[in-house]
């Protein structure tokens, strides 16, 4: 059960870190380059061979999240609209589960910016605009949607917009993996000590 538990939080710091990236690129603008290519690139890995290979073989590409992930269990109120855009890429895989034909057409799709991200680079602009077009013209459509807040002169911009469609999409893969390994809402108020021990150990063991 600890290895699954590792990788179930693994899983979720991926739908944190994302969540938090879209925090900030709404608030200021910015991003952390190495973080939110981790999240990009986590969209393009549909088969990996293990749950750390979809961020890059490393925990360290998910610091971010780890971090972030390990105050909201500790119940801080450092990160409250990360928390409400995790909470709600959460709901929308759920959703999404049910759309096997979204589903199909998303992964198709994914697979031709994967495509487009080998030409350019996994973070330009063209992949990234290709992203949110497929956010915008999928997941957008469910009734229920994540309301992102920020700076009104960041938010109008096409190309910021599209950065938090393409980060939305990859909170909801790394739900999707979340999902897959076992991952429930019961566990993140039933074994919220035993995953706050598994961030906490996973933070340890990461570089300087």
């Amino acid at each position: 059960m600890s290895k699954n538990l590792q990788e179930i939080t693994l899983a979720l710091a991926g739908v944190v870190q994302a969540a938090i990236l879209v925090e900030q690129v709404a608030k200021t603008g910015q991003t952390q380059p190495d973080a939110y290519k981790c999240s990009i690139e986590s969209l393009f890995d549909l088969n990996p061979a293990s749950t750390l290979a979809v961020y890059g073989g490393s925990a360290q590409h998910l610091r971010i999240g780890l971090e972030a992930l390990r105050d909201m269990l500790a119940g801080k109120h450092k990160h409250q609209e990360a928390m409400r855009y995790a909470l709600g890429a959460l709901h929308l895989q759920k959703k999404l589960a049910g759309r096997r034909d979204m589903l199909n057409t998303i992964a198709s799709r994914i697979s031709q910016a994967a495509g487009q991200a080998e030409h350019f680079s996994s973070t330009h602009d063209n992949v990234i605009g290709n992203l949110g077009q497929i956010y915008s013209e999928t997941i957008s459509t469910f009734r229920f949607r994540i309301q992102v807040m920020g700076d009104y002169n960041y938010l109008q911009q096409t190309r910021i917009a599209s950065q938090i469609r393409a980060l939305l999409l990859a909170a909801i893969r790394s739900a999707i993996l979340w999902r897959q390994l076992g991952g429930t809402r019961w566990q993140l108020l039933l074994q919220r000590k035993a995953m706050a021990a598994e961030v906490d150990k996973l933070l340890r063991n990461l570089p300087y």
